[in-house]
């Protein structure tokens, strides 16, 4: 029995700049701590080998410490790791590759093949045909080669790839780096282990994508996994259990308001929210002064229980009810002002137009809590 873990798309050194800077250094050092725990696991179910299809470094550009950071976070497993070079990480003449080997900090169990090559690993019965990008993009099937690499006689085959299954993907995927998605067959592989695509899938029996063991983006399409595979034989289908390894939820809701209730519903949803949520909120409709204001709160007390939180109320409209206009005393200036005001704020034709609205709205608010504030009993007069 050959048993491994497969995993991919650590991209360490990622930077999240859509974040506040605490936020987005927290959200960088789970990198490392799923490396981490990924070699704990290993150790735990003594596997064989860990396979790392690819994109360990999310640019050439990372530091020295980085570097060293990563190899250091990798210690707990002392079994082989085979890990080649993907499209953000590519085995340039030129890399972070080249720089990790001149720092001398790839320890003795780590096989950076940085051509397409074996690797062979005689006490695991496994021999790894690995096939680095040596270019960002390619247009050359790279997997091609594993039909013809000979392994020795018994041995277990398993490919380690970095690229996009042609017409296995959603149609948005870059089209670069393909694989030809029968090369599990072709190469009499018993497993083809994949990256690039952060998500966790399997393509057949043979061919799977580990995705992300950290998720990094505003997509459901399953990250925060590794792979473990045990292969019986030559021949025998892979046995795959998938194991969660990610410590961040991130989750991208759109919501529409309409009435208050809708507000209520939205801010329990977010007081359920944990310590270790990312979230996208998008919020668009029309509400009263009272509902933006209960929205305001909610959003305040979620991002403070929450990892990130990114809200977008720039698509809620402020429409005053009969409360409050009568506060506005609608007869008057004031009145003539806030109508004004709300014109304004339906005007979105244009980038220019979209953003007068935006002014508008913030306008017509600050008009309201004004008036309110001012006509509340024991206001200055």
């Amino acid at each position: 029995m050959t048993h491994f873990l497969h995993t991919a798309d650590w991209q360490i050194g990622r930077q999240y700049g859509q974040f506040e800077t605490d936020d987005a250094a927290m959200l960088a050092e789970a990198r490392f701590e799923v490396v981490a725990r990924i070699a704990t696991l290993a150790a735990e179910r003594r596997v064989d080998a860990v396979l790392v299809a690819g994109d360990v470094f999310d640019t050439q550009a990372v530091s020295d410490r980085t570097i060293r950071r990563l190899f250091t976070a990798m210690s707990a497993y002392t079994g082989p790791w085979v890990m080649i070079a993907g499209n953000h990480d590519a085995a340039l003449a030129d890399s972070v590759w080249s720089r990790a080997m001149q720092l001398g900090c790839i320890p003795a169990n780590v096989h950076v093949p940085l051509v397409t090559s074996v690797v062979d690993l005689p006490q695991a019965n496994l021999a790894v045909l690995a096939a680095p990008l040596t270019q960002r993009h390619t247009y050359d099937d790279v997997t091609q080669a594993f039909d013809t690499l000979e392994t020795p006689a018994g041995r277990i085959r398993v490919g380690l790839a970095h690229g996009s299954v042609a017409g296995r993907l959603p149609d948005t995927i870059d089209a670069t780096n393909p694989i030809a998605p029968d090369r599990a067959d072709r190469a009499s592989l018993d497993y083809l282990a994949l990256g690039d695509w952060h998500g966790c899938l399997s393509i057949d029996a043979r061919t799977w994508y580990a995705g992300t063991p950290e998720q990094d983006r505003f997509r459901g399409n399953e990250p925060g996994y590794v792979l473990d595979v045990q292969i019986g034989a030559p021949g025998m289908a892979p046995l795959v259990e998938r194991i969660a390894t990610g410590r961040y939820r991130w989750s991208a809701w759109t919501e529409t308001l309409s009435l208050s209730s809708d507000a209520q519903a939205l801010a329990e949803r977010m007081a359920a929210l944990r310590a270790d949520d990312v979230l996208r909120l998008d919020v668009q409709g029309h509400v009263n002064l009272e509902t933006w204001d209960a929205l305001q709160k909610a959003v305040g007390e979620a991002a403070a229980q929450v990892r990130a939180l990114l809200p977008d109320l720039s698509g809620v409209r402020l429409e005053p009810d009969e409360a409050d206009l009568a506060q506005l005393r609608a007869s008057g200036y004031v009145g003539e002002v806030a109508a004004q005001l709300q014109a304004l704020q339906a005007t979105q034709a244009t980038q220019a137009e979209d953003d007068q609205s935006a002014v508008a709205s913030e306008a017509l608010r600050l008009l309201l809590r004004f008036q309110r504030e001012t006509a509340a009993p024991g206001a200055a007069k």
